[in-house]
């Protein structure tokens, strides 16, 4: 095996669309982190479209809702609470959070796996940093939402040459899928919520709307900040 990067940041996402949760380490089982993207507010109305998930795109005030699991070393048991922007803390299933995001909203539990395309998303800091240079705009990985941020070192967009492998990473080995194919959300800052088209167009132009990858466990195992990444034969 060759190593390629060290683990810069990790993150899982309680809610679909709500704020990071950053973490030193975690357990990464069959379906990824252990309570990621665990529940999902759905739209009235939607429940039957292709899309019936709210997110930051239709309200951005969502990244500013911060949830956390009342017990962080059993997430998958634990009761979850979210602190809203005013400093109000509900329980995710409590009916006055979901009226608070919007008439007729209501959340759901997936018990298994992910609401998302892959249970594990992994983007490097020098892809972030070659989209930088080409938008010109200091861009940061919460604009992104991946659950793995790697230090690779070298040229731009290390990982588009790892779909397909298997990374070792700490002691979990993860299969790289597939490109993310990225959508209107990531013109949204987490941070300000201001909107910027430009990041979408970029990626699109320059990148065929790919931008980071995708993955699935291999072998589960526990990661943490600071674990090297190597890439299997």
């Amino acid at each position: 095996m060759s190593v390629v990067g060290r683990v810069a940041g990790l993150w899982r996402y309680p809610v679909k669309s709500m704020a990071a949760e950053e973490l030193d380490g975690a357990e990464v089982s069959w379906h990824g982190l252990a309570g990621d993207r665990r529940w999902a507010f759905i739209r009235a109305g939607q429940e039957r479209s292709g899309f019936p998930w709210l997110t930051i795109r239709e309200r951005p005030e969502m990244a500013r809702y911060r949830p956390r699991f009342a017990e962080p070393a059993r997430p998958d048991a634990s009761l979850t609470l979210v602190r809203t922007p005013s400093g109000d803390e509900f329980d995710v299933a409590d009916p006055a959070l979901a009226a608070e995001l919007g008439p007729g909203v209501r959340v759901i539990k997936q018990n298994r796996g992910v609401f998302d395309t892959m249970p594990l998303s992994l983007l490097t800091t020098q892809a972030l940093a070659g989209l930088g240079r080409l938008t010109g705009t200091g861009l940061s990985a919460g604009r992104f939402r991946p659950n793995l941020l790697v230090d690779a070192g070298g040229c731009d967009f290390p990982e588009d040459a790892w779909v397909g492998r298997v990374l070792r990473i700490g002691g979990l080995r993860m299969r790289v899928d597939k490109p993310d194919q990225r959508c209107v959300i990531v013109t949204i800052d987490p941070v300000t919520l201001r909107r910027d088209p430009a990041i979408l167009r970029t990626i699109a132009r320059e990148r065929d709307t790919r931008f980071g990858v995708y993955g699935s466990t291999v072998a589960p195992g526990l990661v943490a900040v600071g674990d090297p990444v190597a890439l299997e034969p």
